[in-house]
Order: structure tokens, then sequence, then C-alpha cells
């Protein structure tokens, strides 16, 4: 009996097997795509963990993994290999010691990479809502790029977990797309907001008051731009078209601030491309008529985004130079995180009518010991969001405004927004380099 004559229920049990079994679907020289985050599948990447010195030369990608497999082992990266497209702190020491190989990218980017060929996509392992009586999975916590590589992979395997949120959008893979299924039952991982102090908290006050009703938000993850959210919760008729969905945002709803009603792209509808929060957001996610998970490239897109008045975009750096270059991804030469997606979101903030793009940063690091804004970027330090883009830089001291700026102006603003036992030596430098 061919597939086409068999049932949904049939198909799911002829491809359900043990893990092991599963990740046999892989072959030697594979490159094999996993999604962000907690859309990962551990109990498939523990398999391939387990067996990984029977494999050679398979290469994992993902953007932003969430926990340590044993297969990120400089031991054994000739015979599985983890690619970056985004480090987190499981991959971060490989990336800084050089066993974790990175490909720089737009996160928007990531699907036409995949289907024009420029990143091969020959498996894909990834977390799956239980089938519905259509035949359907979604991969709602991490759609991103995804769904552009199981349009390409040789097999597809998911893991598929009743916790995980059956969402709508463009998120959903048939069974006869499936090559092998597992199934698990463990809660999916749970990432709590961080930490927020009396900097972030400063921080967070001049964005939120800078933010109109009506406005629709692009957050990103980190204590600054929850400590933002925190400061929205008394304002109306906001909109989410972002690329994470996180509790930040679901505090916003709960608090009424938020009804997607006056946005002019997918009105009453919020868009989203990954999740990472609580059990509570994942719930909220399961099924509910007002959230959208779509690819990153729908997302991300400056276009599409763009066409959203009143545009907010919150993203964090390391540091800032005068011109406004953004360093957001490494220390010097060391890597640290990624592109992702803040790129993107600066420039659907500017394309926006009335649209704000925020880069938000504390003034110093290191106990006080270090300025953030600086004369010139640390040397191999990588730009993620360039002169030309950025607008807005926000310390715990102010709000510089840079496009339309001379560089001479834009030096005075972001100087001014330093820290006060920075500012003669950060204006000493500039008069160095002549420009004021």
């Amino acid at each position: 009996m061919g597939e086409c004559e068999m049932s949904i229920e049939e198909l799911y049990r002829q491809k359900r097997m043990h893990p092991d079994e599963a990740v046999r679907q892989l072959r030697d020289g594979d490159f094999v795509i996993v999604p962000t985050g907690v859309g990962e599948p551990p109990t498939l990447l523990t398999a391939l963990s387990h067996q990984r010195r029977e494999f050679h030369d398979v290469k994992v990608s993902q953007i932003l993994p969430v926990r340590t497999y044993g297969y990120i082992d400089p031991d054994t990266a000739e015979n599985v290999r983890h690619v970056a497209l985004f480090f987190g702190s499981p991959t971060r020491r490989g990336g800084q010691e050089g066993w974790t190989d990175y490909i720089p990218n737009y996160f928007s980017e990531i699907p036409g990479l995949i289907s024009r060929g420029h990143v091969p996509a020959d498996a894909v392992l990834a977390m799956a809502s239980p089938m519905d009586k259509h035949g359907y999975f979604a991969v709602s916590l991490g759609t991103d790029y995804t769904m552009a590589a199981i349009a390409k992979a040789r097999a597809v395997v998911l893991e598929v977990n009743p916790n995980v949120p059956f969402t709508f959008g463009a998120c959903h893979v048939h069974i006869s797309q499936v090559a092998a299924l597992v199934e698990s039952m463990d809660p999916i991982l749970e990432v709590s907001l961080p930490k927020i102090g009396p900097v972030q908290e400063a921080i967070g006050g001049y964005v939120a008051a800078m933010i109109e009703d009506g406005s629709t938000l692009q957050i990103g993850y980190g204590g600054i731009p929850d400590a933002v959210v925190m400061q929205l919760t008394h304002k109306h008729e906001l909109g989410i078209h972002t690329e994470m969905v996180g509790d930040g945002i679901l505090t916003l709803i709960e608090s009424g601030a938020v009804t997607n009603r006056r946005k002019n792209y997918l009105p009453g509808k919020m868009v989203a491309t990954f999740a990472l929060g609580s059990r509570k957001l994942y719930e909220f996610m399961d099924r509910n008529p007002v959230l959208e998970m779509h690819p990153v490239n729908y997302t991300n897109d400056p276009y599409l985004a763009g066409q959203n008045d009143k545009l907010i975009t919150i993203n964090a750096s390391m540091e800032v130079d005068f011109l406004g270059q953004c360093g957001s991804e490494s220390l010097g030469t060391l890597p640290v995180s990624g592109t992702g997606g803040q790129a993107d979101f600066v420039r659907a903030g500017n394309r926006s009518r009335g649209g704000k793009s925020f880069i938000v940063l504390p003034s110093t690091a290191k106990n006080n010991t270090v300025s953030r804004i600086v004369p010139t970027l640390t040397p191999g330090c990588a730009v993620t969001t360039s002169k030309n883009d950025v607008n807005y830089v926000v310390t715990e001291y102010g709000v510089a405004q840079l496009r339309g700026k001379s560089a001479k102006q834009r030096a005075r603003e972001l100087i001014a927004i330093a820290h006060p036992d920075f500012r003669p030596e950060l204006t000493e430098a500039a008069r160095r380099l002549r420009i004021i």
C-alpha cells in the first residue's frame, strides 16, 4: 500500500519510531537544519549526540541553541559539527576556539539562503505539535527558516510533543512530508524574563516615553527591552509584529495595552516567528486566533514589517561608536551572538510612517570601568547595524537621535549620553580624530 492509499493515522504509525532509529535518517555529509531556541528537539539531538561517533562530517545548524548537547564537543567535531547562524551560550566557546563554524546572515534572509542553495538543507530535526485530524503538525516554537528547510530537505524528522502549541500561520507540516517521528512528553524548556535593575529601568523609561498609543512593537530579548515592556502597560491600542514572542508581550496583552486593532499590516493579528518564555506563554499560543506564527522572511522583511505605521523596534547593542555603528555581536574578534534580526527591524522602523528604531545599551560595562560609547569600535568587532541605519541610541543618561545628523553632531549627541566619568576623554578622542 502506497502512502497515498494510507490513512493519516496509518502514516503516523508507520513513521513513528525510537529516537535512535529516527536519527539514522541522517547520512554522512548531511547538513541538518534545527529551529531557533526551544524549537530544537531535545530527544532527537540527545540521540544524535549518543550516536555521533557513528557519523562523519554531519553539520547541525541553527540560531540560538538553548541546551548543551553531547555533540557540541571539540573531540567529535569531525563527526558532528555545529554550524552557528547565531551563537548561544552552549556554542559560544566553540565559536571562540574555532571548532564551531559560523555563517554570517540577516535573520530575514536565511530562508532565501536555504531556498537558493547557499545554505544546504539535507535534513530537518524539529519540535512539533501533535498532528491534527487533517494530518498537519505545527512547527510553532521555531517557524523561522525551518519551513524553507522542510521544503528542500530529503528527510524531515519531527519530535512530537503535546506541550508544543498548535498555532495558526504558515507553520504547518503534513505527515506526508515527514520521514520519521518520535514522541516525547517532556515539558518545553521555560526561559524566564531577565532581571531588571535601575539602569535597565531608566533606559526603558526613556524609550517608553517616546512610544505613542496605537504603535506596533518589535521587542528583542533582554533586560532592557523587557524594562520597556513593563512601562507600557498603561498604553492603548498597541500592536505586535515581532520576531520573538515572549512573556513580556504576554504581560502587555493581559494588561489590555495590546489589541492589534490599529495595525496596518494584518490588523487584529499579532505576528511572530519564534517563541521563548514560560509554560503560560506556550499555553496562550495554542489555537489562539489572535496569534500567527510565520517564517522569518515574512516577519522580519523590512518592507513588510515597515508597512505598519508607528512601528517601534527595540534592540540591544554592546558598543556604539561616534558615527553610530553598532557592535552588537562580538567582543573584538571573539563572537558572542550574531546579527539576528536587529538590522532587519532597524530598517523596518526607518521605513515605517511615524516609526522609531531604538538601539539600547547601558553606558558602561565591567563595573563602570569601560565605556560602551566609544570613539571607534573595538578592532575586529563586527558591525551589526550600520551608521546609515541607526536612528535612536539610548543609555540610562538619555537619548541620541542620529539620522540626518553630521559626524560632528552624532559624536556630540553620543558623548552627551555616555557615562559622565568618560565624557572628558571621549571629547578629547573626538578632537584627536578631528570629528569635533
